[in-house]
């Protein structure tokens, strides 16, 4: 990832001595924000996987972070079952002291048209998304509001707006993460509390090994730059939106998508 990706951008430590967790930071999006956030300054960055067989990649993510000169450690947690949530907050607060930004990143992709769809499908799309978002939201505010300080980006997605065939529970979840971040910025009022979204478009992720390619293509041919994001693209606003250029933004949604949407 170029330097200009961290510190280069936004001066020259804009997360100087930051603490932040990342969920479904092992590859991806979330992995490309960590070691931008260790680039810029952060003291300790928390890299979430949710499964055992993504701790060889998540403690590679660490290894980069912590050549970057910031703290890491690695959690396993499913951000849709409480009680794991619980538990990755509780190892990033014992390593760390404080989380001051939390980026609610997991996410996974299913495709299937409505009718086909299987509950358990929906629910775990929505679960994986946005009730993740909430929870780990939740876990983490009270201590936001206690310092007098906090970050809270999450990750929606322009297809929230523009909708796509196939993939009804990833769209409505983004779409629901946007809402809560809008209601959640009007509950945080004058507190030094920021809650933001990015929603990128379509970027090489493994999340998009998910989307059948018909889908892929049609999302493709509609990107007016003709081709999808690297996560290089996608990171820089991030990064300002958990550093003190982004303290102004509240409740907004920046959407790094090559034209795709216009919001």
């Amino acid at each position: 990832m170029p330097d200009t990706f961290g510190a280069g951008t936004f001066g020259a430590s804009p997360l100087l001595g930051r603490t932040a967790l990342i969920s479904g930071s092992s590859s991806g999006i979330g992995a490309g924000v960590a070691q931008a956030f260790a680039r810029g300054g952060a003291a300790f960055v928390i890299i979430n996987y949710p499964v055992a067989a993504e701790a060889d990649a998540a403690e590679a993510v660490a290894e980069k972070v912590r050549g970057l000169g910031s703290q890491a450690i690695c959690v396993q947690a499913d951000v849709s079952d409480e009680r794991e949530v619980g538990s990755l907050v509780a190892a990033a607060l014992g390593a760390a002291g404080r989380i001051d930004i939390l980026v609610n990143n997991a996410g996974i992709g299913h495709g299937d048209l409505v009718e086909a769809m299987p509950v358990a499908t929906w629910d775990r799309v929505i679960g994986v998304h946005l009730r993740g978002t909430f929870m780990l939201t939740h876990a983490v505010l009270p201590g936001m509001y206690a310092a007098g300080f906090g970050r809270i980006i999450n990750t929606a997605s322009q297809l929230a707006y523009k909708g796509a065939p196939g993939l009804s529970a990833y769209t409505a979840a983004k779409g629901g993460i946007i809402s809560f971040t809008r209601s959640l910025a009007l509950e945080i009022g004058s507190r030094d509390v920021r809650v933001n979204c990015v929603a990128p478009g379509a970027t090489r992720t493994p999340i998009l090994d998910a989307v059948p390619a018909d889908v892929l293509d049609a999302i493709r041919a509609a990107i007016p730059i003709g081709h999808f994001a690297e996560v290089d693209d996608i990171v820089p606003s991030y990064v300002m939106l958990a550093s003190d250029a982004g303290r102004h933004f509240q409740g907004q949604v920046l959407s790094p998508n090559g034209g795709d949407h216009f919001l």
